[in-house]
């Protein structure tokens, strides 16, 4: 199992940044079984140049929920699952910062597809996310929102599993 992941924020992982979206799809290595979406009210103002680069405004996050209503969602999505997103350390290290504000532990295994491209995929100018997915031909719609990056990842990852002969990414989410 595998929990593709793409969050907004309000800035980088350290301090008291927060989510504004979080798009999360579960696959089973074969095909997307499960997903969750949702704008997230970040209890502060968003930068300007988040509100610029995303398009997500204060008057947008007003009335979602905070990260701890759905805290649930997030931690039944990736239970048992590799934690999958392109630069995952910011991804992964800002939600369990959030569930650790909302009171729980995190822990999975996780797999960054910016890597695991370099290397099952070399040779591309850029592996950003826009610009791999331009190279490769992979739609992506809704540039820099949770739920456009976070699709587009599921199509890249596909494609990695496809190329994986070495075994690199792992069959799931067990430790």
């Amino acid at each position: 199992m595998y929990c593709i992941v793409d969050v907004e924020t309000t800035g980088g992982v350290n301090g008291p940044t927060r989510l504004t979206e979080i798009a999360m799809f579960r696959h089973d290595g074969q095909q997307v079984i499960d997903s969750f979406h949702s704008l997230l009210n970040p209890g502060c103002p968003i930068p300007p140049f988040i509100r610029h680069l995303t398009g997500i405004t204060d008057e947008m996050v007003a009335d979602a929920p905070v990260f701890a209503d759905i805290a649930p969602d997030v931690l039944r999505l990736s239970e048992g699952a590799v934690f999958v997103a392109h630069n995952v350390g910011f991804d992964f290290n800002f939600i369990k910062k959030e569930l650790g504000w909302a009171g729980h532990e995190f822990y999975r295994r996780t797999l960054c597809t910016v890597r695991t491209s370099r290397k099952l995929i070399p040779g591309y100018p850029s592996y950003s996310l826009g610009k791999l997915c331009h190279s490769l031909g992979i739609p992506l719609n809704g540039r820099h929102r949770a739920q456009g990056d976070a699709a587009a990842t599921v199509q890249l990852f596909e494609l990695l599993l496809q190329h994986d002969q070495q075994g690199l990414i792992p069959l799931n989410g067990s430790h």
